[in-house]
């Protein structure tokens, strides 16, 4: 008669996988092995995808790379488009804002209704909704209509975002063939952001700025046929309840704090709008971790933000992306205005950058193999820093030119090592049940980083007595902010437990 095994053995085996998968040294001895461990338990160092897997991976990183255009593919064609609907300046930053708010707000409230009433259904309805937003936005006829098609396609992101990556992590069994499927979805989700801007001047200049949004409809037109036969349902074995307190405190948070951020780059943080909407966005982010301490099936699982590995691995995630979008942003108005290139030549400068990513994008899973994702996360952010700090050194000569592009394009390899190795170490040892929730933390950090980094850090680039030195400030702290985040990452995943069978939560004392 077979044994059951009992709870602790199994969070003992969970938490003995996590060490291993991250080279860690166990907690104590292990005791004698009994039996001599099978072939088959050894990880494959070159994990084999079936045909049909590559499909699978083919539709999620499709779909993800969507979204990721999406947040930079009109900004070049802003100008042209407020000309075309009559937007004034100070109205084109809702462009932006309109479909930040809803992709950002909604992650969390979305990757738990996929746990819970189907991850494809919710992948299935985001792809439809974001494929007729962008058809509406393509032919928007005045303001409203374009920024209510710029609207519904962050609630498509929403959906889109963390139900794929959930998908993605539930399809791909931990280890080897997750490194590898990580390792391209993070390399493809930040081409997207880097393609975006390439590609947003080239349709613009083209065939006009309609031709942006008209590529997102395509986009969602091949993705969208696939996806159906190709993936598999998944959802928590249980039907729990959801957590409505939760889930408006949360979602008004996050509504509440992007848009005061997404403002504030206009207005200036010492508007009272800005000012009022940051307090509220605080007490309902407050008021939402005091509603999940008291909840029986809560939204968002106290303990699991309490692991050290989902605590530390998202802040280094919030400020690689963050810190990232910050450094690509005020090159692109110091390669044009500064040293006068022209949109094609800037273009090919984030070219050669996509190009480079791509490279580390296949290279990261090998290093993630042999140093551990929580190792190589650390030196990612290290690395990410030291090159973003020798474009202190920018000028206005014509060797900035080479400058910019070698040291960008090595702070963006840096930057995809800790795009794959913040998910891995984020999302390694969660159960199958609970992986939309930690794949909706891991995809609301990078929302909520492509989003802040730019109002936080950006205003100060172009309110400077000059471009340049506003960009050397840009430079300085995001450097700063990047170097000090790769110590407390360091810090915070190298304690060790004494044995402990969980994980060591976060101390905050």
């Amino acid at each position: 008669m077979a044994i059951e095994p009992s709870p602790v053995h199994e969070q003992e085996r969970e938490r003995e996988r996590e060490r291993e998968y991250n080279h860690e040294p166990p907690d104590r001895e292990p005791a004698a092995p009994t039996t001599t461990p099978s072939p088959s338990s050894i990880p494959s160092p070159a994990p084999h995808l079936s045909p049909r897997d590559k499909l699978v991976l083919f539709v999620l990183c499709a779909a993800q790379f969507m979204v990721a255009l999406d947040f930079s593919v009109l900004n070049v064609a802003l100008p042209v488009l407020g000309q075309d609907l009559g937007m004034s300046q100070s109205a084109l930053q809702w462009a932006v804002t309109a479909f930040a708010l809803p992709s950002g707000g909604f992650l969390l409230l979305v990757g738990r209704m996929g746990d819970l009433y189907g991850r494809r259904r919710l992948f299935l309805a985001g792809l439809a909704l974001f494929g007729a937003a962008s058809l509406l936005a393509t032919f928007a006829w005045d303001p409203a209509s374009f920024l209510a098609g710029r609207a519904l396609q962050g609630l498509g992101a929403a959906a889109i975002v963390p139900t794929g990556m959930s998908l993605l992590t539930t399809t791909f069994p931990e280890g080897p063939a997750r490194d590898r499927a990580l390792g391209i979805s993070g390399t493809l989700l930040s081409l997207g952001f880097t393609v975006g801007m390439v590609a947003g001047g080239v349709l613009t200049d083209a065939f006009g700025w309609r031709s942006t949004m008209g590529l997102l409809t395509l986009f969602a037109l091949i993705v969208l046929p696939l996806a159906p036969t190709l993936l598999p349902e998944s959802r928590h074995t249980e039907r729990p309840r959801l957590d409505v307190p939760g889930a408006v405190t949360v979602t008004g948070g996050l509504l509440a704090l992007i848009y005061a951020l997404s403002t504030a780059a206009e207005r200036g943080f010492g508007s009272a709008d800005v000012i009022a909407t940051l307090v509220v966005g605080v007490a309902l982010l407050t008021l939402f971790g005091y509603v999940e301490s008291r909840t029986a099936e809560p939204l968002v699982s106290l303990p699991m933000l309490r692991r050290r590995t989902v605590a530390w691995g998202n802040l280094g995630g919030l400020v690689t992306f963050s810190m990232m979008s910050t450094v690509i942003f005020v090159l692109t108005l110091y390669l044009q205005e500064t040293l006068r290139l022209s949109a094609f030549e800037t273009g090919l400068v984030f070219g050669v950058v996509g190009v480079m990513s791509a490279v580390a994008g296949t290279y990261a899973p090998k290093v993630i193999g042999r140093l551990g994702a929580r190792r190589t996360l650390v030196a990612s952010l290290a690395g990410q820093g030291a090159f973003i700090a020798s474009l202190l050194a920018l000028g206005t000569g014509g060797w900035s030119v080479w400058l910019a592009t070698v040291a960008v394009s090595l702070a963006c390899m840096c930057h995809l090592g800790a795009i794959i190795s913040y998910g891995l170490t984020v999302t390694s040892g969660v159960p199958d049940h609970e992986q939309g929730l930690a794949t909706g933390l891991v995809t609301s950090t990078q929302q909520v980083g492509l989003t802040l980094g730019i109002p936080l850090l950006g205003i100060l680039a172009t309110t400077a007595p000059t471009l340049l030195s506003g960009v050397h400030t840009v430079v300085a702290l995001d450097a700063t902010i990047v170097l000090g985040a790769a110590v407390l990452v360091a810090i915070g995943l190298g304690r060790r437990t004494s044995g402990a069978v969980e994980p060591e939560p976060l101390g905050l004392r």
